[in-house]
């Protein structure tokens, strides 16, 4: 490409990315239960918020040991990524899966917030990449991103009636 074509692909990315990071601080603002707007603002809150409810739970509940088995790497950084924002330490025992992730937290935590927050980021990560790898295909390779027709593939015949 051209240092021209290159940044027309960027600037077309770029807004992409400012629609991810919107979503994703609204996913983190439904789960900590902040109605407040300004995005940068309602995001800082609502890991706050996350973090007084969890040690809120740790006054009440021990922390228990669960492995989460994450085999794609970007779900796996997520998820990392997020343990750490909540100041959890995400670790995998020796002889572990490189997929495997362990955190202590309360149960309640993990089943209640940070699992859920965790496939909702997945989820909206999927689909924004989803996007952005459709997008430069047909940008860069070929308009056409339609699934391959098998071959040899025959339909089954039309019952009679």
């Amino acid at each position: 490409m051209t240092p021209a074509g290159d940044r027309a692909w960027l600037l077309a990315v770029l807004p992409l990315e400012g629609t991810l990071l919107e979503k994703l601080r609204k996913i983190e603002a439904l789960h900590a239960g902040t109605k407040i707007s300004g995005e940068r603002e309602a995001a800082r809150r609502a890991a706050e918020r996350i973090r007084a409810r969890l040690a809120e739970l740790r006054s009440r509940e021990v922390d228990v040991e669960l492995h989460y088995s994450l085999p794609d790497p970007w779900e796996q950084r997520l998820f990392v990524a997020l343990c750490r924002r909540y100041n959890l330490t995400p670790f995998r025992d020796a002889g572990r899966r490189s997929s495997t992730v362990q955190v202590y937290a309360p149960a309640a935590f993990q089943k209640k917030t940070l699992w859920p927050e965790f496939l909702a980021f997945a989820d909206e990560l999927h689909s924004h990449l989803d996007e952005l790898t459709t997008r430069v295909i047909r940008e860069a390779v070929n308009d056409d991103v339609s699934e391959p027709v098998p071959d040899g593939v025959k339909a089954l015949p039309v019952p009679n009636r």
